[in-house]
């Protein structure tokens, strides 16, 4: 071990002396007068871009604000260009001053120039590219890495620097991970992550908007499709930069075995959520209740599932919940739903009058089926009342059933307050009695004697 150190640190030394060796000729060349030139040509020539840019910046964003009626990716074309004018300037004038000194001057005279050039339009090509990447954090590093990589290839330093990277390594068994190796497999694994988003957006888009196929399928489709592109995504990046596999496999199959007795409840809830999807017991859109919990499925997690009830609160219910416990789908074969409301009526009422003007109550509601009647039934008699139960059948549960319900009861009240049925409620008698009445005075002399005895 302490060799392998020696060696590293013996290589790395080399590779600075070398690096340090290009730098000291790089910095005597730039001391010869044709090479003073053109550095102060580029910096005349970007302090013209600058004052350029100060003059038309405040023009181009007024007149970028201006077009109202551009879609929305052309506006955001026009920004991000208007961002970098500077360099845009920049680039647009450096180009026809070093081909015209190539065309009149010795190449040795331009090529100064040349490699500013070219670190100009490397840099805007990449800062421009880079836009396309939603995520901030992975945008900035992909950007600033593009950055020094294409620098590396304009100045001829790739080998310098990749030797350097190579010597900086850790030794794992028989495996051998480097700054190098490390380096490629983040670019590598980083643009397939970035291809397989990429495809993973589209065919999701295309299976959704496919309607021969149910939303339960079509949840089971995107999360099958995403899992197998990222994970060959990943794979296949560590193979590309010669990672060997073998000993990733065997890691893998000790963390399996750990997770398996530290995970067990995620991931039993990833197997009955994989469950949920096959069977399509419940499916985005249907109408659940599970204990005290009455809403709509919102979305199918890997985890859990969103419902979201009438007042607006969202639950997030384990997947093994709804396996293993006893769930209502209001809406799982269809969307008919079957209400029962309970009513009662005074004995002075004529219950086939009543029954008839039950069920044109409930037909008078909007959202109460027409097709499938209305149904009114004596169900007993009460102390005080007739009671009946009106069973009607609705086919939009997503709109709620307790608001149903309270219709279907106020058109009843209306009706009945039309035609004179009467509700009854429970009604009391209290009796008071006088102190003077024999009677009383009795009773309470023998409640008074029975408390003494009791005492």
């Amino acid at each position: 071990m302490e060799q392998e150190t020696v060696e590293i640190a013996q290589d790395a030394q080399q590779i600075a002396q070398s690096l340090w060796g290009h730098t000291q000729v790089f910095l005597n060349d730039l001391m010869r007068p044709w090479n003073a030139y053109q550095i102060a040509i580029a910096i005349g020539t970007f302090a013209a871009a600058y004052a350029i840019a100060v003059l038309i910046g405040p023009r181009v964003r007024e007149w970028l604000r201006s077009r109202e009626g551009w879609p929305k990716w052309r506006m955001r074309l026009g920004v991000l260009l208007q961002r970098r004018t500077r360099l845009i300037l920049f680039v647009l004038m450096i180009w026809p001053i070093v081909w015209l000194m190539r065309e009149f001057t010795w190449p040795s005279r331009s090529y100064i120039l040349g490699i500013i050039a070219s670190l100009a339009t490397a840099w805007l090509v990449i800062a421009l590219l880079t836009r396309l990447i939603a995520n901030g954090l992975l945008r900035t590093v992909v950007r600033y890495g593009g950055w020094i990589w294409v620098t590396l290839i304009i100045l001829n330093l790739t080998e310098p620097a990749k030797n350097l990277m190579e010597s900086a390594a850790v030794t794992v068994g028989e495996s051998r991970f480097s700054v190098w190796l490390v380096l490629q497999a983040i670019v590598v694994i980083t643009s397939l992550f970035i291809l397989a988003r990429f495809v993973s957006r589209t065919s999701t888009a295309q299976i959704r908007a496919n309607k021969d196929i149910s939303p339960s399928m079509q949840v089971l489709a995107v999360k099958f499709l995403q899992v197998l592109l990222y994970g060959a995504a990943f794979f296949i990046g560590l193979r590309t930069v010669g990672v060997d596999l073998t000993g990733l496999a065997v890691l893998s199959g000790a963390i399996g075995v750990g997770l398996g007795f530290g995970l067990q409840k995620v991931v039993s809830n990833l197997v009955s959520g994989v469950i949920i999807l096959m069977d399509k017991s419940i499916k985005p859109g249907d109408v659940i209740s599970l204990g005290e919990t009455f809403g709509w499925i919102n979305s199918l997690g890997a985890r859990y599932v969103s419902v979201v009830t009438r007042d607006g609160r969202e639950y997030l219910i384990p997947n093994e919940d709804l396996i293993t416990g006893q769930v209502v789908n209001w809406s799982h074969s269809n969307d008919f739903v079957r209400l029962d409301i309970y009513f009662g009526t005074s004995y002075g009422c004529d219950p086939h009058q009543v029954r008839k003007l039950a069920i044109d109550a409930a037909k008078s509601v909007d959202r109460v089926l027409s097709f499938k009647a209305p149904v009114c039934h004596i169900v007993g008699f009460g102390d005080s009342s007739v009671d009946y139960i009106l069973r009607f059948w609705i086919s939009d549960p997503t709109g709620g059933l307790t608001n149903i319900r309270g219709n279907v009861y106020l058109a009843l009240w209306d009706t009945f307050r039309d035609n004179d049925i009467s509700i009854p409620f429970p009604q009391r008698e209290v009796r008071l009695l006088d102190d003077d009445d024999p009677a009383t005075s009795d009773d309470q002399a023998e409640a008074k004697a029975a408390t003494a005895e009791s005492t």
